[in-house]
């Protein structure tokens, strides 16, 4: 996607640096920063610190600090400490532990004068690999949009509401919620977002700088104003993205989407969920019950960050000194209330049913 007129992916490998660089979302919407990351501890913190974010981008990157560490220590000691560690930074999107898992198990077939060579090269895969599922998952949103535009009137938009933020700076390229809505987009279809801000740290801000850059249509709105909208018919689909999903179909994703599905649920809104396939938790049936879900700071519940008027960045506290915050980062959303999941492979019904049919390759490797 672009940043001012310029390509960008949300992270890259820099030959000349030898080193990978990330736009440390942190300081997004208000300021455009790159970090280069040079050690090991440098992408621990990244991740924990949500300098990336997004179950997809994660995974690229933690696959980056298992090359980076076999550049250091190809031995095969090394490579299990490195995956305990990068392992430990997010315990909740399953795309973490699928990119070290992957990376641990072929490194291990490898010789160790050749590990830091070939984790690189499958590092560049997985990262390509990720900008190609989200790019098929846009093409198969873009059908139900093209299918509920038919039957507006003619110049009306496709009103969409999403939460958090799902797209490109979620992932390495296009997002996964947002490609169905930059494929539409660029098809010539018109459409309006609803952005929820996605408290506690107000990612739907993320979103609603990525949807600006691109020239598409966006209201940037409070999480309590979804139900509001559609129970006056503003709504005309729900469109999220998936940290953990179950092989039923449950959805794990940030804090305040079981809301917003049980709100699309009750006004009978399509509620979809764009899935990368490597954010299927194949070992896992009922996501409320086996989910562990990530409780992050306080800090983030208590302070919300923003610009002043002196136009210096800067972090508020909200509420009252002393009070303590509560910061469960993630819920899961029960596969009822699922419309249906926009995959690479296609859409399908949220049921154990649906997912195989999809993936049955995927599901006979689980057993």
């Amino acid at each position: 996607m672009k940043v001012n007129g310029t390509p960008y992916r949300s992270l890259w490998w820099d030959e000349t640096a030898g080193a990978l660089q990330i736009i440390d979302q942190r300081w997004l919407p208000h300021d455009f920063r790159i970090q280069q990351l040079d050690t090991l501890e440098d992408y621990a913190v990244a991740i924990v610190e949500m300098r990336v974010r997004g179950a997809p981008l994660i995974g690229a990157t933690a696959a980056y600090g298992v090359a980076f560490a076999m550049s250091e220590d190809a031995s095969d000691a090394n490579l299990d400490k490195t995956w305990d560690h990068l392992h430990e930074t997010r315990p909740t999107a399953i795309n973490l532990r699928w990119a070290l898992d992957r990376c641990r198990r072929a490194l291990r077939a490898v010789p160790e004068a050749e590990r830091a060579a070939f984790a690189l090269q499958m590092a560049h895969e997985i990262a390509d690999e990720d900008v190609e599922i989200n790019r098929a998952i846009g093409r198969n949103g873009l059908e139900i949009i093209r299918q509920i535009a038919a039957k507006k009137p003619a110049g009306e938009p496709v009103r969409i509401l999403t939460h958090c933020n799902a797209g490109w700076l979620a992932t390495v390229d296009f997002g996964t919620a947002t490609s169905p809505m930059y494929h539409a987009h660029d098809e010539g279809i018109p459409l309006h977002v609803w952005v929820d801000e996605t408290r506690p740290r107000n990612q739907g801000a993320l979103t609603s700088w990525e949807l600006g850059s691109h020239g598409i249509p966006h209201t940037y709105i409070v999480d309590n104003a979804g139900g509001h909208l559609m129970q006056h018919g503003l709504v005309d689909m729900v469109i999220v993205g998936t940290d953990r999903t179950t092989r039923r179909g449950d959805v794990c994703n940030k804090i305040g989407t079981y809301l917003k599905a049980l709100a699309a649920h009750d006004n009978g809104v399509p509620f979809y969920v764009a899935l990368p396939s490597p954010t299927i938790d194949w070992t896992v049936d009922d996501g409320v019950a086996e989910i562990p879900i990530e409780e992050r700071n306080a800090f983030e519940t208590t302070h919300i960050q923003g610009v002043g008027d002196d136009g210096e960045i800067a972090w508020v506290r909200v509420s009252p000194e002393g009070t303590p915050g509560g910061n469960p980062a993630f819920d899961v959303t029960p596969n009822r209330l699922v419309t249906g999941l926009i995959t690479e492979r296609g859409v399908c019904a949220a049921t154990p049913e649906g997912l195989a049919g999809l993936f049955p390759d995927m599901v006979q490797a689980a057993e």
